[in-house]
């Protein structure tokens, strides 16, 4: 098992992508695929047409997210900390991903930077 830790650097207010990543209609925006999500913990989502699936454990407005994210029948939940930090110029983010799947671990890697946070750095920065 291993941990992914990045910081990612976005030309958008924290609300703004705290929407981005919260609100299922903002998310198709960015990634062009239907997102079933909801801001409530506790509750199941999927993005990328069932490619990313979980729980949302935590929320704390404008500022962080906590996730559970599937990997099989994995025994140790993986788990997904995005904190947003409010700068001058954007926003500062901060992912840590702990837990993955060895095997998974540099597919997880370029998802994170190339898919996840990439996309959403063109959406608000085009």
């Amino acid at each position: 098992m291993k941990t992914y830790t990045q910081h990612y650097f976005i030309k958008a207010s924290p609300e703004e992508i705290y929407t981005a990543l919260t609100n299922p209609f903002t998310i198709e925006l960015w990634t062009g695929f239907p997102a079933v999500m909801e801001e409530k913990e506790g509750i199941e989502f999927s993005l990328w047409e069932g490619d990313i699936v979980g729980k949302n454990l935590e929320f704390e407005k404008n500022r962080k997210i906590v996730q559970e994210w599937y990997f099989g029948d994995q025994e140790e939940p993986s788990v997904v900390t995005i904190l947003l930090i409010k700068t001058k110029k954007g926003t500062k983010i901060k992912l840590t991903h702990e837990n993955i799947p060895d095997i998974a671990y540099d597919n997880m890697k370029m998802g994170w930077d190339d898919f996840y946070f990439g996309n959403l750095k063109r959406f608000f920065e085009f």
